[in-house]
């Protein structure tokens, strides 16, 4: 584990990569011993100080959330990450690509609270009541580590690689089987990656369950009006200026983001 100063001096890179988009090496590459309680702390030393500068926690977000992608990095539950208010982007409003270190998209089935959630012993009941509208979500993502060389405490420390996101209008999730929500990522002509909602754990449901049981640990819940990211559908797609990604989920529609 690291001491509290090297925890600041990790996140003060963070930032300084994000800020000036210029990727530093890996943590556990420049710090020996980091682990995922060390990450965590450095993510919320991040949190704390855009907090401080005016954003607003506006939800959260459910990393590694297959199967596939737990195997890759050598773990056996998700992570997670903050979502922020300044993150928050617009299908009318081209992005500019430049602004990020290395961009990409992921296709998620959002949900949007419309009550608190319970934490110790959430269940997907307890999701299911409490969200007002499930929405079409593509969720961009970056890293501040060079070339996406990230372990588990890598991407954790680094927000779960959040950058920004954007949202449909969506539904009641009752009237939809969230298990079986086919999703397509295409741009222009181009279908880039293709998946099914079950690829989140089985049930995206079950993915913002385990996070209302993971964050009460750290005595955060999930609250009324927040978005949670449950994780993606299909593989992550890297980005460029200039195009159109669009993402259609079946019984919730489309949902798209442009880059200047």
């Amino acid at each position: 584990m690291l001491n509290d100063p090297l925890r600041r001096e990790a996140a003060a890179r963070l930032r300084g990569a994000e800020l000036r988009r210029a990727p530093v090496p890996p943590l556990t590459e420049l710090y020996e011993g980091i682990d995922t309680e060390d990450a965590y702390e450095i993510q919320l030393l991040t949190i704390r100080h855009r907090l401080a500068a005016g954003d607003r926690v506006t939800g959260h977000k459910v990393g590694l959330s297959s199967p596939v992608m737990q195997a890759m990095m050598g773990v056996d539950e998700p992570d997670y990450g903050h979502l922020l208010l300044s993150m928050e982007l617009h299908e009318d409003t081209p992005v500019p690509a430049a602004a990020y270190c290395a961009p990409r998209v992921e296709v998620e089935v959002g949900f949007v609270l419309g009550a608190d959630l319970p934490g110790e012993g959430c269940t997907v009941a307890d999701v299911l009541a409490a969200t007002e509208r499930v929405v079409p979500a593509l969720e961009l993502i970056d890293s501040r580590i060079a070339d996406w060389r990230i372990t588990i405490a890598d991407t954790i420390a680094d927000n779960a690689s959040s950058a920004g996101y954007v949202i449909g209008e969506g539904r009641d999730p009752r009237e939809l089987d969230l298990k079986a929500v086919d999703a397509t990522l295409t741009s222009g002509s181009e279908t880039l990656a293709s998946g099914r909602s079950d690829a989140v754990l089985g049930d995206p449901a079950a993915s913002v369950a385990w996070l209302a049981r993971t964050v009460a640990r750290f005595g955060v819940q999930l609250r009324k009006g927040h978005l949670i990211l449950p994780g993606s559908c299909t593989r992550a797609v890297d980005v460029a200026a200039g195009r159109t990604y669009t993402a259609d989920f079946t019984g919730l529609g489309p949902v798209s983001l442009s880059f200047s």
